[in-house]
């Protein structure tokens, strides 16, 4: 029998999150070497990662890092398979280090951030891989968010009291106003708006929305004559609910998003909302 102690095992489970059964069996195939039972443990995890592949992974946490002077912030988001392994320390540790390489690496699109190294000679492709071996559970990383230049902000929101944030909201600002940052990135997390204006609605959708809301309008029976009138109407009523700038401000149903920037002096020029699992 291998000679270790229940510090040796405490230790394994510490290093890898895997379970005191797994640790002890590794020590005693390792003979007590702890560095040894690492190493059998990520094989071992590694290879289970292909059969957590087809598992679902619907829970996880948002975080966000802003810089210091407020010029530019990280979205992302880390999913998992459930909110017991979400709320570990050990999986946000995984999440914001993951941000902060994004911040320090701005890069182009997600794959390109999965091929990137994060530590020497580990690509964050491999660095995931490794979280899904100690965690066990599937771990994914599939958005994230990049704001520079402007004033940028975000605003966290927890579903849960005990887990941690579910939804995120970055925003960027033509110039500083924390108030109007935090107001209207609330707004957003709470009617999750899809679009920032009228320009970024795919010219489809717009000619979709037209042809339903004629086809409804003949089939309520609306005069023939008034059919262009209501159809715009509808039309526009679909730009309220998805244009953010066009909806109504969550703080003030009588003022548009953009007559709450226009008050004050400020333009939303972009901004990303996450919500972990959606």
């Amino acid at each position: 029998m291998a000679n270790y102690t229940a510090a040796d095992v405490k230790k394994l489970r510490e290093l890898t999150g895997a379970g005191m059964m797994d640790c002890k069996k590794a020590l005693d195939e390792a003979e007590g070497n702890v560095d040894k039972a690492v190493e059998a443990l990520r094989i071992k995890g590694q290879k289970g990662v292909a059969k957590r592949e087809g598992r679902s992974a619907e829970n996880g946490a948002v975080v966000s890092l802003i810089s210091e002077d407020k010029t530019s912030g990280v979205l992302l988001e880390l999913k998992c398979e459930t909110d017991f392994v979400a709320k570990g320390e050990k999986f946000q540790t995984v999440a914001n280090t993951l941000a902060a390489h994004v911040a320090a690496t701005s890069p182009a699109d997600l794959a390109t951030l999965l091929a990137s190294e994060i530590e020497a000679g580990k690509t964050v492709q491999a660095y995931v891989d490794e979280a899904n071996a100690n965690l066990g559970e599937k771990i994914v990383l599939d958005r994230f968010a990049q704001f520079t230049g402007g004033y940028v902000a975000a605003y966290m929101h927890r579903t849960m009291p005990d887990l941690p944030p579910q939804v995120g909201v970055l925003v960027e600002l033509d110039k500083e106003n924390a108030e109007v940052a935090k107001d209207v990135a609330q707004h957003i997390a709470a009617f999750a708006p899809k679009y920032l204006n009228r320009d970024e609605v795919p010219a489809e959708t717009v000619e979709n929305e037209r042809r339903v809301a004629e086809a409804t309008s003949r089939e309520e029976g609306k005069p023939e004559a008034a059919l262009p009138k209501i159809v715009e109407g509808r039309v526009n009523g679909f730009f309220k609910d998805v244009v953010v700038l066009e909806q109504a401000f969550a703080k003030d149903n009588k003022k548009s998003v953009q007559k709450v920037l226009d008050e004050a002096g400020v333009t939303l020029k972009r901004f990303s909302r996450i919500k972990v699992g959606i």
